[in-house]
């Protein structure tokens, strides 16, 4: 079992976490858009909302709706630095490197794979 299937099994476990889901409009946005375009989403907001040591009003920076990659970062726990420390083990108050950067741009790719394809 891969690292991300055992985070997938682990998010599953978790009541809050699983009953994130996209509804159409988002799925036809990622229809839309394409996995590039996301995937380039996704990593702008997570250098915009989550790079810094101490981002700005960590723990309300990713809104509830609004994109895709939002609803995939409250089901992945890659909304703040404390979901990330949590269940990532990527510690909080330092800056996140472009490699965590990249690793969590996998994650969210991967969960909106999943999603799309439920």
């Amino acid at each position: 079992m891969s690292e991300l299937d055992r985070l997938f099994q682990r998010l599953d476990a978790s009541t809050f976490r699983r009953r994130f889901r996209l509804g159409s409009k988002e799925r036809q946005y990622c229809l839309e858009k394409g996995p590039e375009v996301i995937d380039r989403h996704a990593a702008d907001f997570i250098a915009q909302r989550l790079a810094a040591a101490e981002p700005r009003n960590d723990g309300k920076q990713t809104p509830m709706r609004g994109h895709p990659v939002f609803i995939a970062q409250h089901a992945t726990a890659t909304c703040c630095r404390g979901c990330l420390e949590k269940w990532h083990r990527i510690a909080a108050h330092q800056p996140l490197s472009a490699q965590q950067q990249r690793y969590i741009v996998t994650v969210i790719h991967a969960w909106l794979v999943k999603e799309m394809n439920r």
